[in-house]
């Protein structure tokens, strides 16, 4: 599923600056939820995972992996700053 996703996706999120570093499917808290975790060279800000949610929902719904209902959760991969 995964190199779907990110074939699907192609370069669509270039523009923001960011890939998908990891895609899964399965059960968190009792529903089916796909999870894209976004990575860059920087620190993601929120509204860019806001935009590439908003990249990413109508590409998956075209796409159409997933036969049930699922929660779409997109969110930047974590970062530690290093103080110099």
């Amino acid at each position: 599923m995964k190199e779907k996703v990110i074939e699907a996706i192609g370069d669509k999120l270039e523009n923001l600056n960011v890939f998908i570093d990891d895609v899964t499917y399965g059960k968190v808290d009792g529903g089916n939820t796909l999870t894209i975790v976004l990575d860059s060279e920087k620190i993601i800000p929120l509204n860019i995972v806001v935009m590439a949610t908003r990249i990413i929902n109508p590409v998956l719904d075209k796409l159409d992996l997933i036969e049930e209902s699922y929660t779409l959760d997109v969110y930047a991969k974590s970062k530690e700053e290093v103080e110099e």
